[in-house]
């Protein structure tokens, strides 16, 4: 008896398939976005000595986890490699900060590195020189990019993956609308060490209406 319910149990399974397919997600064409400061563009090989300045200053590394640039080749191909494979993928996609008034400098990066498209789930990245720390420019960023996400896609939440000591971001993802979802104890090892992981979240229909 208990066979035979299970197999009705899967044969009305299968008569009723999810009509909801995964994401499907076109970067093409780029989407330039701007603010009233910002310009957000697509990156290229003339900013590699930028982000090498970026992903290589131990300030701005500090919490992210990852190991600082050593050479500009590793910045080269971290744009071939990371960037630009993962956008002509449609598996995520950055853009670079630059300021209206200092056109072609970059001076940071946003953007959703990672898809989950069998959940319409994102997961959000960012990163910005010290010289523009606390001037709201991060947060200016991350809004005009959650805002085409939502406007443009099918993308249904974002999610933030960070280092609970960076509270700086944190304190960025709060200001936003961002909920903590989870927190992680010692998930994540990273140069020798077990680190936590705190998750924040940003859910269209319920953060961004």
């Amino acid at each position: 008896m208990a066979l035979r319910y299970w197999e009705e149990k899967w044969a009305c399974k299968a008569l009723h398939p999810k009509t909801k397919s995964m994401l499907n997600i076109r970067f093409t064409p780029f989407p330039v976005l701007e603010t009233e400061r910002l310009l957000l563009r697509c990156i290229n090989f003339e900013d590699a000595q930028q982000l090498f300045a970026l992903r290589s200053d131990p300030n701005i590394m500090k919490y992210l986890d990852r190991k600082p640039f050593k050479t500009i080749d590793e910045a080269i191909t971290f744009i071939r490699e990371k960037i630009l494979d993962n956008l002509h993928r449609n598996d995520g996609i950055l853009w670079v900060i630059e300021m209206k008034d200092q056109p072609g400098k970059m001076i940071g990066s946003t953007g959703f590195w990672r898809l989950d498209k069998e959940h319409y789930r994102a997961e959000i990245g960012y990163m910005l020189h010290s010289d523009y720390w606390r001037k709201g420019i991060m947060k200016e960023a991350i809004l005009v990019t959650i805002q085409w996400l939502f406007s443009q896609t099918d993308v249904h939440s974002i999610e933030a993956n960070i280092n609970p000591e960076n509270e700086p971001s944190a304190a960025i993802l709060k200001s936003i609308g961002f909920e903590q979802e989870a927190y992680f104890k010692e998930n994540y090892y990273f140069n020798g060490q077990f680190k936590d992981s705190a998750i924040y979240s940003y859910v269209k229909g319920i953060h961004f209406k």
